[in-house]
């Protein structure tokens, strides 16, 4: 608040001054804001090498708290791949010498009995199958890894439920982008959750398109329509001569049935996939719904049955060969007992069963019901001589390794256990015999195992990707 003068040349002076107030103070606050933006500039130039000196500083001192300190060194015990050994002697060689310190940093391998951890080296393409694979579990040291068929199984599998040539092809366009851009930064970089994973398994994403192509070129299919590549191996106009059909017939009346047991009415099998004229059928959904069930059903048991075959291959490594006796075997009887035997009787109907028994062929889902229930329908054929004593036998096969499943492993590692327990009061026996002083046979005999027990110890096998290593840092400050 300011006195209003009476006199115009005071408040002229008065108003005079106060813009020179507003100037000045504009002039202050411009200099003010020119020096906080140069501040800010410099601060945004250095703020990235900050924050990795930082993290680096961080991830330092995480290390130096797990090691432990004996006078004026640190000693850490870590696992290292034997392939990296050469480059952690070269790292410690260069940091010994980039220090200038007395003392050099070295490490050396310790023998352990402890399991080392996994390691599984990927690449950019292998990462998202690992990543699908270890969201499961991961595989313990030495064990086969899965992921290496992973790479074809999973999207194929995918492909067989998606089976479209027109969905397909808009998911592998997609993902080629991702591909194609990998190495954009606002791509790699996105905060988007969902982008990121779909980024992260770009190349997964590839093959389930370029599969999904593929069985949409078998199933026919493409945006729920079918395409027309090569002439349908059903000819209407044999069997409209066959039967007398009128355009005015065909027109007024209910979808007419093409009967392959006339002649020239089907005239050769599709190509490839299959054929066009089924999407024109009423019956349409039952045929392509059995087609894709039957399908599943034997690509899942074959994929079981491999999953099965690579655990045998884990047994025979790790030295526990009972297990492919209690486990193995009869997860295979079990599994081929049943699916496998109606996989056995797709196939069968498929070569036995002609057009001309069409309307009187066996129904597989009421065969697979009786099966379980020892019963017999006479209204549904079997298949082949003898089949009702074949399917008892495999489903008693199936229900005795039931209890193998169950107890079989639980009671060996009963029994191990037990034989290990009884080795350990052996050698309790002998130690007291031994600090009693009543047996020098005992004597000899524990030397013997300890002069064994130490060779054993000191020997590395060279076949393990692990090793314990002991690494030694001069402890020095770090400024």
């Amino acid at each position: 608040m300011y006195p209003y003068a009476d006199d115009e040349t005071v408040r002229l002076e008065t108003l005079k001054d106060l813009l020179l107030r507003i100037q000045d103070m504009q002039n202050v606050l411009a200099q003010t804001e020119g020096f906080l933006t140069q501040v800010l500039h410099r601060a945004a130039s250095i703020l990235h090498p900050w924050k990795v000196s930082v993290r680096k500083m961080k991830h330092i001192y995480q290390i130096l708290n797990l090691c432990s300190v004996r006078e004026r060194c640190l000693i850490g015990e870590v696992w290292c791949p034997v392939a990296d050994l050469p480059v952690l002697q070269g790292a410690l060689g260069r940091a010994s010498a980039h220090s200038g310190g007395g003392g050099e940093s070295f490490c050396h391998r310790i023998p352990c009995s402890v399991s080392p951890p996994t390691l599984i080296r990927t690449n950019k393409f292998t990462s998202g199958f690992q990543g699908i694979v270890d969201s499961y579990g991961v595989a313990s040291y030495q064990e086969v890894n899965p992921a290496l068929y992973t790479i074809i199984t999973f999207p194929f599998l995918f492909a067989v439920m998606f089976g479209d040539i027109g969905h397909g092809l808009l998911m592998s366009l997609f993902a080629l982008w991702l591909v194609l851009g990998e190495e954009n930064p606002k791509l790699k970089n996105s905060e988007n959750e969902i982008f990121s994973m779909c980024f992260g398994g770009r190349y997964l994403v590839l093959l389930m398109g370029l599969l999904s192509v593929y069985t949409g070129f078998v199933y026919n299919e493409c945006f729920s329509r079918a395409t027309v590549i090569f002439p349908s191996g059903w000819n209407v106009e044999a069997m409209a001569r066959d039967k007398n059909w009128t355009r005015e017939f065909l027109s007024t009346s209910t979808p007419a049935p093409l009967d392959p047991n006339i002649t020239d009415v089907f005239t050769a099998v599709y190509p490839f996939g299959i054929d066009p004229i089924w999407s024109l059928a009423s019956n349409r959904l039952t045929f392509l719904n059995s087609f894709k069930m039957k399908m599943s059903i034997i690509l899942g048991v074959c994929h079981m049955a491999f999953g099965v075959c690579l655990s045998i291959f884990n047994y025979i490594h790790f030295n526990q060969k009972y297990r492919i006796l209690v486990v193995s075997i009869p997860e295979l009887l079990f599994l081929l007992s049943l699916f496998g035997y109606l996989i056995f009787m797709i196939f069968y109907k498929w070569f036995a069963v002609d057009v001309r028994q069409v309307q009187t062929a066996p129904s597989l889902l009421i065969h697979f019901i009786n099966m379980f229930l020892f019963t017999k329908n006479d209204t549904n054929k079997d298949l082949y001589q003898g089949q009702q004593i074949v399917q008892m036998v495999l489903v008693v096969v199936a229900i005795l390794c039931v209890p193998v499943l169950l107890l079989g492993d639980p009671i060996c590692l009963y029994i191990q256990h037990h034989r290990r327990k009884n080795s350990h009061w052996h050698e309790d026996g002998e130690r007291n015999a031994l600090l009693a002083g009543d047996n020098e046979q005992t004597i000899g005999n524990l030397e013997q195992e300890k002069e064994k027990g130490d060779d054993d110890c000191e020997e590395v096998p060279s076949n393990l990707s692990f090793n314990s290593v002991g690494r030694q840092l001069e402890n020095r400050r770090i400024s």
